[in-house]
């Protein structure tokens, strides 16, 4: 009986060795698995898979939160260097995955090693992070009872100002009676003359009154009427909120991809939507980072849908319903009919940055009117601007002739003609 229950215990220990063992194999597998570098993987997710994927959304391909349970590594190995290859060999998954999304190629990444697929994959395994409590905290309401109303403020000194009246009064009135009182006589006071009287019997007062008015009133008159048509620091909210700081500063978007006439036409075009399509239909949503304390995330994804709405978008099915919206964009800047601006002419032939007119655009979250744009700043930048000759024939050829006439090495446009009327005005 001895000798069994010796055999009976060897035998359980056996089997838990067993089970430990297999179970750590196991767990080394799912390691080795995603046992890379998350934050490497991360930085090579956005440089080489963000362009198609999103961890926890379809994009052109599918979701990749969790990838790395749901296929092998060996296999994903061979997929993510070159996926076309293991589908020309008839590999059925491959072939499967292939036709679970649309049939679209994948790009090959043979430069990536195992290792980097490993962080990749480490970094896809990561849990996804719970939403956020408040969706829009830059939109919560302040309290209106906080501070100390301004009204509060003018009534209590008004009240005071008012007592003070109130107390002179009575005072002065207390004053008489006493002096009443002890037999003293109080001088009764003389009647005064209205100052309107006054005033208009000193004649030179009035001359000078006159001569002052009326240089006063011409000035603000003058004024009022030269800033007619003047909307510099117009900023008119737009029904898609479009940030130039992010687009131009953040993500250097050169001005001339989306304003591609200006380089060609006499317009600077508003770009149409499918050029913000071209980005937005992966870019569903903005990073953390781009969220401030007056915009947050929520209100930047917010946006990004109004452009889904009105090109018909389902970010879903990445795909485009049909149903569309008019998007009714609000003009800026805005020249009279009579007045004849070239965009290319200033864009191309001279070299004129966006900036030089437009301000720092690169800096708006909201775009503005940021120069006056009115005939005289356009003067004083043809007097100041030199012509740019490098690589133009034709006003090479005409600058040398002036040059000489003006005895002078570089011209200005002012010299080469543009201060005559008929170039602005035809």
């Amino acid at each position: 009986m001895k000798k069994v229950g010796n055999h009976k215990s060897f035998s359980k220990i056996f089997f838990s060795l067993a089970f430990m063992l297999t179970f750590s194999l196991s767990v080394f597998s799912q390691d080795a698995a995603v046992g890379g570098d998350p934050a490497k993987g991360k930085a090579l997710f956005n440089s080489q898979c963000a362009a198609c994927h999103k961890l926890d959304a379809k994009a052109t391909g599918p979701a990749l939160r969790g990838v790395a349970d749901k296929y092998e590594t060996e296999w994903l190995y061979k997929w993510i260097k070159n996926s076309a290859e293991l589908i020309k060999s008839g590999d059925a998954l491959a072939i499967k995955v292939f036709e679970e999304n649309g049939k679209v190629p994948m790009t090959a990444f043979p430069q990536l090693s195992n290792a980097d697929i490993d962080d990749i994959l480490a970094y896809t395994s990561e849990v996804a992070p719970p939403p956020p409590t408040d969706p829009n905290p830059s939109l919560t309401p302040v309290d209106p009872g906080s501070g100390i109303s301004n009204n509060v403020i003018l009534g209590a000194l008004a009240l005071v100002l008012g007592m003070l009246v109130v107390m002179l009064f009575l005072v002065n009135n207390v004053l008489t009676k006493i002096a009443k009182a002890n037999g003293i006589e109080v001088e009764p006071k003389e009647k005064a003359v209205p100052i309107w009287v006054a005033f208009a019997r000193n004649q030179f007062l009035v001359l000078v009154s006159a001569i002052a008015f009326l240089l006063v009133a011409a000035y603000f008159a003058y004024g009022w009427f030269m800033q007619i048509g003047v909307d510099q620091g117009y900023a008119p909210v737009q029904p898609i909120h479009y940030s130039h700081k992010i687009h131009a500063g953040d993500n250097g978007i050169d001005c001339k991809y989306c304003h591609s006439a200006a380089r060609v036409s006499k317009h600077s075009n508003i770009p149409s939507l499918n050029v913000c399509m071209n980005c937005h239909k992966n870019i569903n949503e903005v990073a953390e980072t781009t969220a401030t304390p007056e915009y947050s995330k929520a209100f930047y994804d917010g946006e990004i849908q109004k452009l889904y709405d009105a090109v018909g978008w389902d970010p879903a099915t990445q795909s485009y319903t049909g149903k569309t919206q008019p998007v009714k964009w609000v003009r800026i800047h805005n020249l009279p009919d009579h007045v004849y601006f070239n965009h290319a002419q200033h864009v191309t032939v001279a070299g004129v940055e966006c900036q030089t007119c437009h301000g720092p655009v690169e800096e708006m979250e909201i775009m503005q009117q940021h120069a006056p744009l009115t005939m005289g700043w356009c003067i004083n930048c043809h007097r100041e601007t030199n012509v740019k000759v490098q690589d133009n024939e034709y006003y090479k050829k005409i600058h040398e002739e002036l040059s000489k006439k003006y005895g002078v090495k570089e011209l200005t446009a002012a010299q080469m003609g543009g201060l005559e009327c008929g170039k602005c005005h035809y």
